[in-house]
């Protein structure tokens, strides 16, 4: 399933949807971060590339882990690792993600994670040494990074790749976590803009009904008060999501597993604004497809086939 083509000349069928009057255009970046664990980092990467590549079946995306939690790996590897297969460290050495790329579950793109990140943070002194990965590799479309719940050199290396980066809040600590990141964002000269705070885990029940509606509208108004920008969708909590990433040993993903929860149509939603905040635009209107308009029966351990006929058009002309 490695790419084996040059990035930037794609197989039959799969031409970039970036086109402009000098050929393909080079995608943008989203980098997800915070400095504070169990905020629904992962599962907002994860899910955003699930929901872009249904909502917009033209776009290529593609999610790098820069961690070695291996989730990202888990969630879309349609088979085991091969011994002697690319993954990100090799990429890093070689200045291309282009030999570690595969295709994975729900047309994901994805590069397997290494086995251990502290070589990669040695590599990553450069801030800008990522963002050059990047460029060198031309993926014509959407490129999401999920980077380790730290400011340390990785996740600053995707701060300076990202176009726009996005900041889970679900509760006062990780609200002053997102603090350092804006103040450090500022120190490296990128600037607060690029950053967006989405809330996540909201509970908006009131506090009678074992809920706390008053902790989101006064972390609201803090994230109002103190200037930064925001999505104006949030995520809420929910039990569903909490079983989709932790009750099997494939993370599974919550467009064809959490049908009929809030956090369904809200992570629609926060996809859509995303991708019209990068300029991708949006399938105004339209509705989720459902998992078997997209996908065939599971094959092996939770995999997903697209169905013959129905599968998208770049994908038909992928080889398998």
């Amino acid at each position: 399933m490695a790419a084996s083509y040059p990035m930037g000349h794609f197989p039959a069928g799969m031409d970039s949807p970036l086109s402009g009057p000098s050929g393909p255009v080079v995608g943008l970046v989203v980098a997800v971060s915070s400095n504070k664990g169990g905020v629904g980092k992962t599962t907002l990467a994860t899910n955003l590339a699930v929901y872009a590549r249904a909502l917009r079946e033209e776009l290529p995306v593609l999610i790098v882990g820069l961690d070695d939690q291996r989730t990202i790996d888990r969630m879309f590897a349609l088979r085991g690792p091969v011994p002697g297969e690319a993954n990100l460290k090799h990429a890093w050495a070689e200045r291309s993600l282009a030999r570690a790329i595969q295709l994975g579950e729900y047309g994901v793109h994805f590069v397997p994670s290494p086995p251990d990140v502290m070589l990669l943070k040695a590599r990553a002194e450069d801030p800008r040494a990522l963002a050059r990965i990047i460029r060198q590799t031309e993926w014509p479309g959407l490129l999401i990074l999920d980077t380790k719940s730290d400011l340390e050199a990785l996740t600053q290396s995707a701060w300076h790749a990202a176009d726009r980066i996005l900041i889970p809040v679900s509760d006062w600590a990780s609200l002053e976590e997102a603090a350092k990141i804006f103040r450090a964002l500022e120190r490296a000269g990128l600037g607060a803009d690029r950053a967006r705070v989405v809330f996540t885990l909201v509970d908006r029940r009131a506090r009678g009904e074992g809920g706390d509606a008053q902790l989101f509208e006064r972390l609201a108004g803090e994230v109002r008060w103190r200037g930064w920008p925001r999505c104006e969708t949030s995520l809420s909590r929910s039990p569903r999501v909490e079983s989709l990433n932790s009750g099997t040993e494939r993370p599974r993903s919550i467009l064809h597993q959490a049908r009929g929860t809030a956090i369904h149509g809200e992570m629609r939603e926060l996809c859509l604004e995303v991708l019209r905040d990068l300029d991708f635009g949006a399938l105004e209107g339209a509705a989720p497809p459902a998992p078997d308009e997209l996908w065939g029966a599971p094959q092996g351990a939770g995999a997903r086939e697209p169905r013959r006929g129905a599968a998208p058009r770049w994908w038909r002309g992928f080889g398998r």
